[in-house]
C-alpha cells in the first residue's frame, strides 16, 4: 500500500510513496507520535534528479528488511530540499559540523523535538567504501539514543547552539562597500581561475554563474581584460563541453572532471536561468555570435521542454534513465551511422570527438574537443557548410534521441527558480527583440502572480511550490528575492506598472518579515513555522544567496523610488559580509553583485511616449544594445505628473512632442534627448 508520501505534490516524495518504509512529510504528525512513542526521527533529505539518492532508495528504501528496522526504531521523515530548503539548510549544517562534508542524500538523526544529534549522507546497504552499511548506523544509533540518552542530549543541545545564528556580531561600517572590496574580490577570484580549462578549481567543477556574473559586472566598471577573459574562456569551454546539451540544448548541473567533459546528467533550471542570461551578457559584451547562440539555444530549450502548460517552469531533469545515468544522451559512432549520411556520419563523428571506444563508459558523450575552423578544414569544408552540416545533424539526433526513454521530469514549480528564469527571459525578450520570449515571460509573470501570491491584509504573501493544482508551503527569503527581481525584469521589458508594484511589495514584506536584529536577513518570516533555528544563510550555493539577491533588488529599488530606506538596508546587510567579501569572494558573487551597484551607481532612464511609438522602441532599443548592469528604465506613455507612482517619473515630459529619454543618477538628469545617438553618448558617459 502507499504511505503518506502519495498525498504530496513533489515528484521526490512521490517517488517513495511505495516504499515499505512508513514515510511521513515533515510536519507536527511525525514528531508528535515521536514525543509519544519516545523515538528518534530519521530525516532523509534529498532531491529527484540527484543520482545518490536514488542508488539508497533502491538499496535501502525499497528493501523490506531495512525498511522494518526503520518503522521499528524511528519515526521516518522524508523531505523535498528543493521545496524545503529552511529545513535542509539547518539539518545540512548540522552534517557539516559534524563530519566536516555534506551532501545528499543526507541522513540526519534527531530528538523527538528536532534537534539534531548525528547525520551523514549515502550509507550502503552493505558495508563497503570504507563505510558502514546502513543497517549497522540503524543499530547504533537506536543503541545510542536508548542507552546512552544523555549524550545524545548533550551533542543535541551543543549541536543546536551552534547552528544559532540570529546575531552574527560580525561585520564593519557600510562605508567599506566601496570599490576597493570590489576590487580585492575579483583580483582573488581571478587568482583561482584555471587558464586552460576555465572555471575555478579542479574537479567536480560547478559553472558558479553568480561568480562569474560578477567578474563581467566588474569588467564593465573597469575594463579589467583579465576578468572578461575569464568569463568568456569558461563559458566557451562549458558550451563545447559534455556539460552542455550538443543536441538539445541547456546545461547539465556540473562536470565530474576538470574539463566540463562528464557532467552529473540531470538539468536545473536554476542553472539554465542564470546561465542563459551569463551568455546573452557575454554576447553584448564582445558581440560573439557563439554567446548568442548558446543562449538562444538554453531559452529555446527551456520553453520546448520546460514549461508548464500553466506558463510556469518546471524544476529539474534527472540523470537517470532506464536506471542508467547517462543512457538518454549518449552515442556510439553506429548509431549515429545508422541515422545520418556517410558525409554527416563523417562531419559528426570529427566535429563532436566520437571514437569505437567512447569516452563514457563505452559511449560517447557528444563535445567540441576542437575548433570549428580546424574541423572544417580537415573534412575538406569550408565554416558555412560545417555549420549547415552540424545543423542537419543535431536536427536528426534530436528527432531519434526524442524516441528514447526522456529521464524523469521534476515537474513542480518553485517560485524562486522561476524567478530566476522570469528575469533571464524578459531580459532576453528585449534584448533579442524576441516576441516568443516576450509572450512567455509575460504568461510566466501571470501564472506567478495568479498561482504563487496570496493577497492578505498585510501585504502579498508568496507560496513556495506549485504541482497536481496545488500551491502550498510557506514562501523563504530567496522566493520574494528571485521574483521581486524577475518582476522589475519583466517591467522592464513589457512597462507594465503591475509587475513594478508587486515587486515593489515583495520588497516590502521582506523588509517587514525577514529582518534580523543585527541589519541582515533571515531565510524566514517571523510568521514561519517554528524550527529549532532560525535559518540564515548568506554565502551562495547553487542558488544566489537570498540576502544577497535581496541587496540587489533594494538597490535597484531604491534608485527606482528614491527611498532611502532601501538603499540602507541593503547596505546595513551587506556590511555584515565584508570580511567573506573580502577574503572568500567565491562564495558570495551574488553580494559582490550587490555592492558593485552601490559602489559603482545605478543609471536611472526615463522613457516618456507612446509605447507603440516606433521612436520611443528605437530609443528602447539603444538603451538595451550594450551591456550595462548597473541601468534601469522606466517609462510613462505621457507627460508625466509631479506624483508619479513611480517617482523617477515623476515630472518627465516629452520634448517637442518627441518621444524622449532622460539619463539620471540619484533623479539627477541630464539634458533630455530624443535620438539614439544622442542617448548612446549619454549612457556611455553615465559609465
Amino acid at each position: 500500500m502507499p504511505n503518506r508520501l502519495a498525498q504530496e505534490t513533489s515528484p521526490y516524495l512521490r517517488q517513495h510513496a511505495e516504499n515499505p518504509v512508513d514515510w511521513y512529510p515533515w510536519g507536527d504528525e511525525a514528531f508528535t507520535r515521536a514525543r509519544a512513542e519516545d523515538k528518534a526521527v530519521l530525516l532523509s533529505v534529498g532531491y529527484s534528479a540527484c543520482h545518490w539518492c536514488h542508488v539508497m532508495a533502491h538499496e535501502s528504501f525499497e528493501h523490506p528488511e531495512t525498511a522494518e528496522v526503520m518503522n521499528s526504531l524511528f519515526v521516518n521523515i522524508k523531505v523535498d530540499r528543493e521545496e524545503r530548503p529552511d529545513v535542509d539548510d539547518i539539518y545540512m549544517n548540522a552534517v557539516q559540523a559534524m563530519t566536516g562534508h555534506g551532501g545528499w542524500p543526507m541522513t540526519v538523526f534527531l530528538l523527538p523535538d528536532g534537534r539534531p544529534f548525528w547525520g551523514g549522507t549515502y550509507f550502503p546497504r552493505e558495508p563497503r567504501y570504507g563505510m558502514p552499511s546502513f543497517m549497522q548506523v540503524l543499530h547504533a544509533i537506536h543503541d545510542a539514543y536508548a542507552n546512552r540518552r544523555a549524550e545524545v542530549e548533550q551533542a543535541a543541545s551543543s549541536l543546536t547552539h551552534a547552528l544559532d545564528n540570529s546575531l552574527l556580531d560580525v561585520g564593519t561600517s557600510a562605508d567599506d562597500l566601496n570599490t576597493a572590496l570590489l576590487d580585492r574580490a575579483a583580483s582573488k577570484l581571478l587568482s583561482g581561475f584555471d587558464r586552460i580549462n576555465g572555471g575555478f578549481g579542479g574537479a567536480p567543477k560547478f559553472p558558479q554563474p553568480m561568480n562569474l556574473a560578477f567578474l563581467l559586472a566588474h569588467h564593465a566598471r573597469t575594463g579589467d581584460a583579465d576578468a572578461l577573459n575569464a568569463v568568456t574562456h569558461t563559458l566557451r569551454k562549458m558550451a563545447r563541453g559534455g556539460m552542455y546539451d550538443q543536441i538539445g540544448g541547456g546545461f547539465a548541473r556540473y562536470s565530474v572532471d576538470e574539463k566540463w567533459l562528464v557532467p552529473h546528467f540531470e538539468k536545473m533550471l536554476y542553472d539554465n536561468a542564470q546561465l542563459s542570461r551569463l551568455y546573452l551578457h557575454a554576447w553584448q559584451v564582445t558581440g560573439d555570435r557563439f554567446f548568442r547562440v548558446i543562449a538562444e539555444e538554453t531559452y529555446d530549450y527551456i520553453l520546448r521542454e520546460m514549461t508548464a502548460p500553466e506558463g510556469g517552469f518546471y524544476s529539474a531533469t534527472d540523470a537517470d534513465s532506464e536506471g542508467e545515468e547517462g543512457k538518454f544522451f549518449v552515442w556510439t559512432i553506429a548509431e549515429v551511422e545508422s541515422l545520418l549520411s556517410a558525409d554527416d556520419a563523417r562531419v559528426a563523428v570529427t566535429y563532436f570527438g566520437m571514437t569505437e571506444s567512447g569516452n563514457f563508459e563505452g559511449k560517447n558523450i557528444l563535445n567540441i574537443p576542437r575548433e570549428p575552423a580546424d574541423v572544417a578544414a580537415e573534412l575538406g569544408l569550408s565554416v558555412d557548410d560545417l555549420a549547415a552540416a552540424v545543423e542537419r545533424i543535431t536536427h536528426t539526433l534530436y528527432a531519434a534521441r526524442s524516441h528514447r526513454v526522456h529521464p524523469g521530469l521534476d515537474d513542480k514549480i518553485l517560485t524562486a527558480w522561476n524567478g530566476l528564469m522570469l528575469g533571464s527571459l524578459a531580459e532576453a525578450a528585449r534584448v533579442l527583440n524576441r516576441d516568443d520570449y516576450r509572450i512567455a515571460a509575460i504568461r510566466a509573470g501571470e501564472f506567478l502572480t495568479s498561482t504563487m501570491v496570496e493577497h492578505t491584509a498585510d501585504g502579498p504573501r508568496l507560496l513556495r511550490t506549485y504541482n497536481h493544482g496545488r500551491a502550498k508551503l510557506n514562501g523563504v527569503l530567496e522566493d520574494y528575492a528571485c521574483l521581486a527581481e524577475g518582476l522589475l525584469d519583466l517591467y522592464m521589458t513589457t512597462f507594465d506598472t503591475t509587475a513594478f508594484d508587486l515587486a515593489r511589495a515583495l520588497t516590502d514584506r521582506a523588509l517587514t518579515h525577514f529582518r534580523a536584529g543585527d541589519g541582515g536577513f533571515f531565510d524566514v518570516s517571523d510568521d514561519h513555522e517554528p524550527l529549532i533555528v532560525r535559518p540564515r544563510s548568506l554565502q551562495d550555493n547553487a542558488v544566489p544567496s537570498g540576502s544577497g539577491k535581496l541587496c540587489r533588488v533594494l538597490a535597484l529599488m531604491s534608485a527606482y523610488t528614491g527611498d532611502a530606506r532601501d538603499d540602507d538596508a541593503a547596505r546595513a546587510a551587506l556590511r555584515l559580509l565584508v570580511s567573506g567579501m573580502s577574503e572568500y569572494p567565491q562564495a558570495f558573487g551574488e553580494s559582490l553583485g550587490a555592492v558593485e551597484l552601490l559602489a559603482g551607481g545605478v543609471i536611472e532612464l526615463a522613457l516618456v511616449g507612446p509605447l507603440d511609438s516606433p521612436a520611443l522602441r528605437d530609443l528602447a532599443a539603444e538603451a538595451w544594445s550594450v551591456y550595462r548592469p548597473n541601468l534601469i528604465a522606466a517609462h510613462a506613455p505621457q507627460d508625466a505628473p509631479p506624483d508619479h507612482s513611480i517617482p523617477l517619473l515623476a515630472g518627465r515630459v516629452q520634448r517637442d512632442g518627441q518621444p524622449t529619454a532622460y539619463v539620471c543618477r540619484k533623479f539627477t538628469c541630464k539634458l533630455p534627448v530624443t535620438e539614439p545617438a544622442a542617448l548612446r553618448a549619454q549612457l556611455d558617459s553615465a559609465g
